[in-house]
């Protein structure tokens, strides 16, 4: 009998990729002569990222210099969940998020796009924030590994092969 194959599917992020970004973004910000005198920071602890500037647009503008970093150290936007501007007194602020993990409703709907767009001899369960999934077949699980890259909710990632 063939033995059953599996793989992880989760979402995690490289947190020294975020730092180095949140810190190219900064000197830039320093830098660079259209944020001169706009009092525009960022700010980073652990998952949270906060933006700061004294015009709606200029904050607007710091969060696009954060997200080209970002992209250029290869992490995915669909980890970062950036509210909208909020003006504070004469500052503007932005929050923004690193997800990591996968939700239960995210991780229910691909259970979902598995069971009604993969082969039938895949199965996903849910195992906190990560799935597995599991087929007797490695080709069904390539197959389903190349349906989830299309995946837009949370970036993922396909760890454990076995």
């Amino acid at each position: 009998m063939a033995k059953e194959s599996t793989f992880d599917v989760v979402s995690e992020v490289d947190k020294q990729e975020v730092a180095n970004a949140v810190n190219q973004a900064a000197k830039e910000l320093q830098q660079r002569y259209d944020f001169k005198d706009t009092g525009a920071e960022i700010e980073h602890t652990e998952n949270t990222i906060t933006l700061t500037a004294n015009a709606e647009e200029r904050v607007n503008a710091a969060l696009d210099v954060l997200q080209s970093k970002m992209i250029r150290r290869g992490i995915s936007l669909k980890a970062l969940d950036a509210s909208e501007p909020v003006a504070t007194g004469k500052q503007h602020k932005i929050t923004a998020t690193i997800k990591e993990g996968i939700d239960q409703p995210t991780a229910k709907k691909i259970s979902k796009l598995i069971r009604d767009e993969a082969p039938k001899s895949v199965k996903a369960n849910i195992q906190g924030d990560q799935l597995r999934v599991s087929s007797k077949s490695r080709d069904d699980l390539q197959a389903t590994i190349n349906l989830l890259r299309d995946f837009e909710d949370a970036p993922l990632q396909f760890i454990n092969f076995k």
